[in-house]
């Protein structure tokens, strides 16, 4: 191999480097910003995407670790204020670091709070945050049935949107949907776990829609 295709290749290498930090520092802004807009619509006391769809909430499930945290962070702040009181550049830069760290916290309950999980008259999405956001068609469900799981081992074709390590509703699909990642990447799911904090609600609303499960499983706990 000559030397100019040598430096060519090292060229073209750095630049996907360059284009794939670019790509996920871009992917991060987002989250923040969207995060931040959740906030604001928390503050406000209005929901995102719900329109006229039947909405199942669960952030109550994470809702105490989430507060708990941030109490944390907040003595922490203040803590570090007094130690850092005679370096004021120093002292400048950490409170705000922990100032922002203590916003992002709430925003991401709040986040949780107004993107509840949304039934509508054609497919349920299941949401969490701004992380996932999947849109699965109701004749696509095969079944769905109450099932309390406290642990999760990751397999292909499966996906499971926990809260609080624990989910509470699953359900098995007829064909897959495509599930795409927090920094983009696609996977086909069959198998959807998820966390509500009406389980019970949602199973029963699932099987009273316009597109029943096929198959309705008993409640069951693991």
């Amino acid at each position: 191999m000559s030397g100019g295709a040598v430096v060519k290749g090292e060229a073209a290498m750095r630049g996907g480097v360059v284009m794939r930090g670019v790509r996920t520092g871009w992917v991060l802004a987002r989250h923040e910003l969207r995060l931040m807009a959740c906030l604001g619509l928390w503050v406000a006391r209005r929901t995102d995407g719900v329109r006229d769809g039947a909405a199942f909430g669960y952030a109550r499930g994470q809702a105490a670790l989430m507060f708990g945290f941030a109490f944390v962070c907040v003595v922490e702040t203040v803590a570090m204020s007094v130690l850092l009181g005679d370096w004021p550049a120093v002292h400048a830069v950490v409170l705000f670091l922990d100032v922002y760290t203590v916003v992002f916290v709430v925003a991401l309950h709040a986040a949780s709070v107004v993107r509840p999980h949304v039934l509508d008259g054609g497919a349920l999405r299941v949401r969490r945050a701004v992380h996932v956001d999947l849109r699965i068609p109701l004749e696509r469900i095969a079944s769905v049935r109450r099932e309390l799981r406290m642990t999760h081992e990751r397999a292909d074709g499966e996906l499971d949107v926990a809260v609080g390590s624990q989910t509470t509703v699953t359900l098995e699909l007829t064909e897959p949907v495509t599930h795409v990642t927090f920094l983009g990447r696609r996977h086909e799911v069959r198998v959807v776990r998820l966390h509500a904090d009406d389980a019970d609600g949602l199973v029963r609303a699932l099987a009273g829609s316009a597109h029943p499960p096929q198959d309705r499983c008993k409640p069951s706990l693991r």
